[in-house]
């Protein structure tokens, strides 16, 4: 069951293509427990670098979707999100235990360990077909974004 879908999403973040890592949210506790689902295709702009003979979406991307999983949860809580901006300020305990491949349905599970106004703690596991291959704990603090005209 889709409960946030590509249009929701750029309604909450500010990632655009090709940087948008999560196609849709399937499950929302608010202030809890999110999981996003990232579809990794072929085309991904990545594989034609990431190894042309042996595509593999690298893990600081995986780390990346799960921050912006994280970034969802984060701030549709805040009244004012359009006005708002995550921005990483550490991963900790990261760890890659297998590889992601063109194919793969990359389910993004984000637990708040620290919800506040301006900064965040997160952990995330990835998992494909129910086995991880990938974890951090992702701290990001919320800023003001700057609008058109602004310096």
């Amino acid at each position: 069951m889709t409960i946030l879908d590509s249009r929701a999403i750029q309604e909450i973040l500010p990632h655009r293509y090709p940087f948008l890592l999560v196609d849709k949210i399937v499950e929302l506790v608010p202030r809890e427990k999110i999981v996003g689902v990232k579809q990794v295709t072929i085309n991904e702009y990545f594989f034609a670098g990431h190894f042309p003979e042996a595509p593999v979406m690298p893990g600081v991307l995986i780390i990346e979707a799960l921050a912006q999983v994280g970034a969802i949860l984060a701030l549709r809580e805040l009244e004012d999100r359009k006005n708002k901006i995550p921005f990483f300020s550490g991963i900790e305990r990261a760890r890659f235990r297998r590889p992601v491949v063109p194919g793969d349905t990359l389910f993004l599970e984000v637990t708040a360990m620290r919800i506040g106004s301006k900064v965040q703690k997160m952990r995330g596991l990835a998992k494909v077909d129910g086995h991880l291959v990938a974890e951090a704990e992702i701290m990001c603090i919320i800023g003001e974004r700057e609008t058109k005209g602004e310096k």
